[in-house]
C-alpha cells in the first residue's frame, strides 16, 4: 500500500530562491508546508567534475495525490538542469496534522490535462 503523505526533499542554490519557490508551491496548493533550511553545502559529481556548492534544503510536506503536479511545477521553476527531487513516504503522523495537510493540498489535474491559460 502506498503512503498517502509525502515528505519531498529539494535542494536549491539560495535560501531566497527556496523561499520564492516554497511560497509559489504553497500558494498553488501543491504543498501544505515547506521549511527552507539555509547554510548547507553540497558535494557532488556532475559532468565529470567534482563540485562543492552552497545550497539550501527544502523540506516539503504534501500528498501523493498532488505529487505529479508538484513534481512538474518544481521542474518548471527550478533553475538546475537536474534538481534533487526525492519523495519519501510518511508512515504515520499526528491525525490532526494529516487532516490539515489534506485540506491544504486538494487533488490537482496533471499539467497536461489542463486547458491552456487556466490558472493552477
Amino acid at each position: 500500500m502506498e503512503a498517502d503523505y509525502l515528505v519531498v526533499l529539494v535542494t536549491i542554490s539560495t535560501a531566497e530562491a527556496g523561499v520564492a519557490l516554497g511560497r509559489t508551491l504553497v500558494e498553488e496548493g501543491l504543498a501544505a508546508c515547506i521549511q527552507v533550511i539555509p547554510g548547507g553545502t553540497a558535494i557532488y559529481r556532475w559532468q565529470g567534475q567534482l563540485h562543492t556548492d552552497a545550497q539550501a534544503q527544502l523540506i516539503i510536506k504534501t500528498r501523493r495525490a498532488v505529487w505529479p503536479a508538484l513534481q512538474a511545477r518544481i521542474l518548471e521553476l527550478h533553475g538546475d538542469a537536474l534538481p534533487e527531487l526525492l519523495a519519501l513516504p510518511v508512515a504515520d503522523g499526528l491525525p490532526a496534522y494529516l487532516r490539515w495537510l489534506v485540506e491544504m493540498t486538494p487533488p490537482r489535474p496533471l499539467v497536461e490535462d489542463r486547458e491552456p491559460g487556466l490558472a493552477r
